[in-house]
């Protein structure tokens, strides 16, 4: 089955975020993450078992961490890897346009580590 992560975004500032998981295995779940303008609320600070590898497909969003001074700015394209119970909220989302994450939440004991496969390049 086909899925398009772009697929279903709402048009106007919704309440609530929307969640969308495209993928669950042991220890391994990926999920669609839509904000329009959300954030944590206040003091509230996430504290998870899992690792968390995050990428801003669209918008922007500022995360900030419970062991950092300031905010980190995301734009689309930006990326990084929070690891298992590093404490971060989301500070702010674009309030005027869609903000559309790329979650891939991963446990370090459910993993089997593969071999690493070398890119070769298509000819032109």
């Amino acid at each position: 089955m086909t899925s398009n992560l772009f697929a279903g975004l709402p048009s106007t500032v919704t309440v609530d975020e929307q969640f969308a998981t495209f993928l669950q295995r042991p220890g391994l779940r990926i999920e669609r993450i839509v904000s329009t303008g959300q954030a944590s609320p206040e003091g509230f600070w996430y504290d998870q078992d899992e690792g968390e590898w995050v990428t801003l497909l669209q918008g922007e969003a500022k995360l900030r961490f419970a062991d950092e001074t300031d905010a980190r700015h995301l734009r689309a394209g930006d990326c990084l890897d929070i690891a298992a119970h590093r404490k971060h909220r989301v500070d702010w989302t674009a309030p005027d346009q869609v903000t559309v994450w790329l979650t891939v939440f991963y446990s370090a004991t459910g993993i089997t580590p593969g071999p690493t496969t070398p890119v070769t390049p298509i000819p032109a």
